[in-house]
């Protein structure tokens, strides 16, 4: 059984300002009346709130969590919203949110604190006529249960979680569920599980693969984000799921981590998924996510920012609403026909385009085009070198890496899947951690950058310069770990190569394999005169995923070889639009 497999640690949790405000366990019912603040530091209630405090709801194991519910004053039936995570029902509120909202340029204050952390705000949707339900799964504050890390546990809690508020007496019976990152990463797996009242779910960015996108991404053991998460995030009074403990002991793809994988194929619920190329912890499983459920009712928007802003965003919010009100509230308003995709393209140089309206991702007219790296000039070009070259660079040295460059005289769009097929080699090592980046080069030759949220200081620059890569966007990124490089013949597609993690194949001195490394998407304008770089690399240039997380030290040694030309053409296959 899975449950037998998992590992836990002991977890204590102790109410008190760290959590943030209302986090005292008072069970009951209360009004908040329009006007008033929780605190001056947020805006004011547009509306009579009522708030159901730490509900008690029963799950099918018999274990009871506690949740909070926060609806409209009056007799009419709403549709609920439900903010599953296990940060703590008033997380929103904690210091430490406060203090990264304000490093990170975000206005506090343009909420009203009533928030889960990454969820919906209840003070708008309560005023449009709907309810948020901010749970605490099993394992956390309160609840009782030991907590589940991701997986399907958390799905059929959800799902049971979402039937209860189905038949609440101020219901309509209709559930929906949205957030961003853990709150969206939960939706893969409830609506898996297919409860017969959710009607639309709202993953606006989150992992879709725990083994490939958060604890071992190309096969690494890369845990720094992980050990944060499960150490800062879960707290209760029992045992906590401890995934460090779980990478260790299940270092391949096997049930364990199976069940950390949403069954796509059983997702059928309407979706509005939110996606940008820029997050490297969740652009990747977004995307995933997006391309596999098999909903009929599904639509896709990429943005140019990060999650947190965009989330937010006056304007997005009120498209949420327009997909909600049609979904569960059965409005005639239009929202069938908003373009199944809209996407943004990226130029990191002021003139970032948004919306850009199409069919599917990529656009139809796009055409995956092979750039052939050239071992000899150090260059890309479309046309296969004849003859064989190589590109070494010693593994434990600087720089550590080798580029290769490709110009452009007519203006190129990139939309969509880019990726490496490279022939490989090492020496003095029987495998290799490689990194690969696809960089923006100006028209001097300079690497160009962009921030993802409003904040740029001095202490913003320090962080993203190597780390918090989510923040600053550098680039279109991919990674694997040679001896993983088996594919999963069932899920690679041209455009997407997808490993199967099941298997360990290391190297013999002297063997040359080819390897297929997907990159994150891409939306990119190149003008006349700029160039692409790629670089492949023998350590992370991008550092770790948020501030202060523990960075990943590869494990390589001896020299990289890179054979290009002939009959080991290694090539970047890259996405690019028609003109």
């Amino acid at each position: 059984m899975i449950q037998e497999e998992k590992a836990f640690e002991p977890s204590h949790y102790q109410a008190g300002p760290v959590h943030g405000l209302l986090n005292e366990f008072e069970p009951g019912t209360r009004t908040l009346p329009a006007g008033s603040r929780i605190d001056p530091r947020f805006r004011a209630l547009p509306t009579d709130i009522v708030l159901d405090k730490d509900v008690a709801v029963t799950l099918r194991d018999g274990v009871t969590i506690r949740v909070d519910v926060l609806r409209p004053a009056g007799t009419e039936k709403v549709p609920v919203i439900v903010a599953w995570s296990p940060y703590g029902k008033n997380h929103g509120t904690a210091p430490s949110v406060l203090g990264l909202f304000t490093m990170l340029g975000i206005d506090n204050g343009a909420l009203s604190g009533l928030q889960k952390f990454e969820g919906p705000d209840p003070a708008y949707w309560c005023a449009q006529g709907y309810a948020v339900c901010n749970p605490d799964p099993r394992g956390i504050a309160n609840s009782e249960g030991d907590s589940a890390m991701f997986g399907r546990q958390e799905g059929e809690d959800c799902h049971d979680l979402i039937e209860w508020l189905a038949v609440q007496d101020w219901c309509n019976g209709k559930v929906a569920m949205s957030g961003t990152s853990y709150l969206a990463i939960a939706q893969w797996f409830t609506a898996a599980e297919q409860p017969p009242h959710l009607a639309a779910i709202n993953p606006w960015e989150g992992l879709s693969d725990v083994y490939r996108d958060l604890v071992l991404r190309g096969g690494m053991p890369d845990t720094g984000f992980a050990e944060r998460l499960q150490k800062q995030s879960y707290e209760g009074n029992n045992l906590r799921e401890d995934i460090l403990t779980e990478v260790e002991r299940h270092p391949l793809v096997d049930d364990l981590w199976e069940d950390k994988t949403p069954r796509f194929e059983r997702i059928t619920v309407p979706a509005y998924v939110v996606a940008s190329y820029s997050n490297t912890l969740h652009t990747v499983g977004t995307f995933r996510g997006w391309r596999r459920i098999a909903s009929e009712d599904k639509w896709l928007r990429i943005h140019n920012t990060q999650e947190w802003p965009d989330y937010y965003d006056e304007e997005h919010v009120e498209d949420l609403r327009r997909f909600f009100d049609h979904y569960l509230k059965g409005e005639d308003n239009g929202w069938e026909r908003t373009p199944r995709v809209r996407y943004s393209l990226l130029d990191l140089e002021g003139g970032d385009r948004v919306d850009q309206a199409a069919d599917a991702f990529p656009p139809a007219d796009v055409t995956c085009t092979k750039y052939y790296l050239d071992g000899r000039s150090r260059t890309l070009t479309t046309a296969q070198p004849p003859e064989g070259a190589q590109a070494a660079y010693a593994a434990e040295a600087k720089p550590g890496l080798a580029s290769f460059v490709a110009g452009f005289s007519e203006e190129t769009t990139l939309v969509g899947y880019p990726k490496a097929r490279l022939w490989v080699e090492a020496e003095g090592a029987d495998d290799m951690d490689l990194f690969v980046l696809v960089q923006k080069l100006d028209r001097h030759g300079t690497p160009l950058q962009q921030f993802t949220v409003p904040g740029r200081s001095a202490m913003l620059q320090d962080l993203t310069e190597h780390g918090a890569s989510v923040l600053r966007y550098k680039g279109s990124n991919g990674r694997l770990r040679v001896s993983a490089r088996h594919l999963d013949k069932n899920l690679t597609t041209d455009a997407v190569p997808a490993h199967s993690f099941d298997r360990v194949e290391k190297l013999s001195p002297g063997e040359v394999v080819e390897v297929e490394i997907d990159l994150s998407p891409v939306g990119l304008v190149f003008y006349p005169g700029e160039q692409l770089r790629l670089v492949v690399s023998a350590r992370n240039a991008l550092g770790g995923l948020m501030p202060m997380t523990r960075d990943y030290v590869p494990r390589n040694s001896g020299k990289h070889v890179i054979h290009t030309g002939g009959d080991r053409a290694s090539y970047l296959q890259l996405p690019v639009k028609s003109a």
